[in-house]
């Protein structure tokens, strides 16, 4: 078992990192969250263009085919550069489901606009904060036409369709909206990171087009896919968030001596390299399990999702401590770092979530060791 990436992934991470530098800097990024945008729509057309969101759809369907480790690789560097772009909506979620469960006209239409960014889709899901199994559900189907709300929407402000999980006299069913139909209403809400919309949609008699009828198992099979690359892309901003306290430990002088050098500092950016190579080390067996189809993938995905998501927060707000009371300024760029390390540790289904999902599948293998399942 190869754990590590190939020298064509290694290559493309590096032209990923150059693009990024260019066009998500920390001043880009600044600019977009003070002008109050759901997202930079320049350089989502510039990812689009690059073939970089077409990355894991088939070539059939206007992608490149190319493949779930370099879907990681790219997750990684825009979790890195904290790239202001829908990539887990659009891609990881809504291209994946369209993909699995969409009719041969439904990917026609769909899959070749959100390869290129022409398009992007969100995911209806929680009717409320914390509210995400299927018991929460009420948004309700009726022939096709739907009524109830969604909130909150990761997002939602920008996305031209949502998939929207619907209740129906037989279950939990996924349909596709379009946005700007009649009897949408879209409201923004406030965030930690702006940088990433969200959203309030209420729909109001809204018709609709069925993706799948038995839509929860599903859609579980699918969050965690994205729970996969959702960890890569916190692993990526953990990993700058260590560099940045590092340099500053480096750089910073006090009593005569570089802070790193003192105990209490050299211990702290221990921590945090700890905590990373263990992300790190779930996040590559995670991709292993995605790339591979394994029947492992559920209690991967949601190992590397526990480990990334903890690693994350950890150097993030290490980060902050490290560069002492300018840490905590707006001038500096730490805070960038900690509002994407709570956004990313609730998008998906928060922490304890993914727990309760990881002791499941530990207990269904110890359960059933000759046959996994996979739902909830």
């Amino acid at each position: 078992m190869n754990l590590d990436f190939s020298p064509d992934q290694l290559r493309l991470k590096d032209e990923v990192r150059k693009v990024l530098a260019d066009l998500s800097s920390p001043a880009r990024i600044r600019e977009v969250l003070e002008a109050g945008l759901p997202l930079d729509r320049h350089l989502w057309a510039t990812l689009g263009e690059l073939g970089l969101l077409a990355a894991a759809i088939p070539e059939a369907y206007g992608g490149t085919g190319a493949g779930y480790l370099e879907l990681c690789v790219i997750a990684e560097e825009l979790g890195r550069a904290l790239a202001p772009v829908p990539f887990a909506s659009s891609i990881c979620l809504g291209a994946e489901l369209i993909l699995a469960a969409g009719t041969q006209a439904q990917k026609m239409l769909y899959l070749p606009a959100l390869a290129s960014g022409k398009c992007i889709a969100c995911l209806g899901l929680a009717e409320g904060p914390g509210k995400l199994g299927p018991a929460a559900v009420a948004t309700v189907a009726e022939e096709g036409v739907l009524s109830g709300s969604k909130w909150p929407v990761l997002d939602g402000a920008c996305a031209d369709i949502a998939i929207v999980a619907a209740r129906t006299g037989t279950g939990i069913a996924l349909f596709i909206v379009r946005l700007d139909a009649p009897g949408v209403v879209r409201a923004p809400l406030e965030s930690l990171d702006p940088t990433r919309g969200q959203a309030r949609i209420d729909l109001h008699g809204v018709h609709a087009e069925l993706l799948c009828a038995d839509g929860w198992p599903l859609l579980q099979r699918v969050l965690d896919r994205a729970a996969v690359l959702a960890a890569f892309e916190q692993i990526g901003g953990g990993d700058r968030a260590l560099e940045m306290a590092r340099d500053y430990a480096l750089e910073r002088h006090a009593f005569g001596r570089p802070i790193g050098s003192f105990q209490a500092i050299k211990h702290k950016l221990a921590d945090m390299y700890v905590s990373l190579v263990l992300a790190r080390s779930n996040c590559y067996y995670a991709a292993w399990a995605l790339a591979h189809g394994a029947v492992e993938l559920p209690e991967a995905a949601a190992a590397a999702r526990v480990s990334a998501t903890q690693a994350f927060r950890q150097c993030a707000a290490e980060n902050i401590q490290i560069h002492g009371g300018m840490g905590f300024t707006w001038d500096m760029d730490c805070h960038l770092y900690y509002r994407r390390a709570h956004l990313l540790g609730v998008s998906l289904g928060g922490l304890a979530q993914w727990q309760d999902r990881l002791i499941e599948q530990l207990r269904d293998r110890r359960t059933h060791p000759e046959g996994r399942t996979h739902g909830l």
